[in-house]
């Protein structure tokens, strides 16, 4: 029974919850992180959107169960391995599916519609949409933009084109770069397990991680130059002052060299075949740490330490 509760946690992949964690990126850079209705909000969708990632990887695991038994890292899911019955997977997906929807519904219907919508993308992915090329890229990514979509819409908060833009380019760069790590594992097993593997080639995968890598620091950088709040301490007013070259409304601008060196340090692992699961690289990888940890200290010296006055 302990074993059978443990392989019941291990297929909803909790580790993955880490991605649903971009939910709270409107919260955060509007300036309302500490507004306490508005924070309970966002953590209940976290957890909504949390429950339906889960049951959305139940669904792929039964699916997909002979084909995970040729994987080398797959067949130790709970399905593949024969340590899960299927019924119990089915009655975890069920009971999954049901709560994230009732918790939606008590939150914001605009969440609601879109949890819905990601639970039926996601089952056609598995269906079949994953097995064609460019389109499971797509998909991929979607799921990366409704997480941030989920959070600003239960705060009911506008996003900046240029954050769109940048969400958009950094979700298919994540994308791009967990197909071009599987490239490596294809041809470990001569073969492999997913047929759209099989009509990418590794050069055309490069160059979709080069071309939206670029275009996610590029809109990064955007976002800053109009999007960041005005400074109100007297040190950056008598800096602007002195000089024209300094500005007292574009302090984000200090983040960009931060997320230049995260594509660089991620573009970095993706080459050398260590992208497939981007969860697992920000919790282990030292590089990204420590770049993702910069990133969001001085957005928040920026936003909350009284450096800046957030919309004006």
């Amino acid at each position: 029974m302990a074993n059978i509760s443990l392989q019941i946690i291990r297929i909803a992949r909790p580790v993955h919850w880490i991605k649903n964690f971009a939910l709270f990126a409107a919260l955060f850079l509007t300036g309302t992180l500490f507004e306490k209705g508005l924070f309970l909000n966002v953590v209940y969708a976290f957890i909504a959107f949390s429950l339906a990632t889960s049951a959305t990887y139940i669904f792929n695991d039964i699916m997909d169960a002979k084909k995970d038994k040729l994987h080398p890292i797959k067949r130790f899911r709970p399905i593949a391995s024969g340590k899960l019955p299927v019924p119990i997977a089915i009655l975890e997906f069920i009971f999954l599916v049901f709560l994230s929807l009732t918790i939606a519904s008590s939150l914001n219907h605009l969440l609601f519609v879109l949890i819905v919508s990601y639970l039926i993308i996601q089952t056609f992915y598995s269906l079949g949409l994953k097995n064609i090329h460019v389109i499971d890229i797509l998909i991929i990514a979607t799921g990366f933009i409704m997480r941030v979509y989920a959070g600003a819409f239960v705060i009911n908060a506008h996003l900046s084109v240029w954050f769109l833009l940048c969400v958009v380019s950094a979700s298919l760069f994540l994308a791009a770069g967990k197909r071009r790590a599987e490239i490596n594992l294809l041809e470990a097993v001569d073969g492999g397990t997913r047929k759209s593997l099989s009509k990418y080639s590794k050069e055309l995968l490069n160059s979709y991680v080069t071309m939206f890598g670029n275009a996610t620091w590029m809109s990064w950088s955007l976002y800053t130059f109009f999007e960041s709040p005005k400074a109100s301490l007297n040190f950056w007013l008598v800096l602007a002052e002195l000089s024209r070259a300094t500005t007292i409304s574009k302090l984000m601008m200090l983040t960009i060299p931060v997320v230049i060196f995260g594509i660089m340090r991620y573009e970095a692992l993706i080459f050398e075949g260590k992208s497939e699961a981007p969860e697992k690289l920000l919790l282990t990888d030292k590089g990204l740490l420590i770049g993702v940890t910069l990133w969001i200290v001085l957005i928040y010296w920026i936003i909350y330490s009284g450096v800046s006055v957030v919309g004006i």
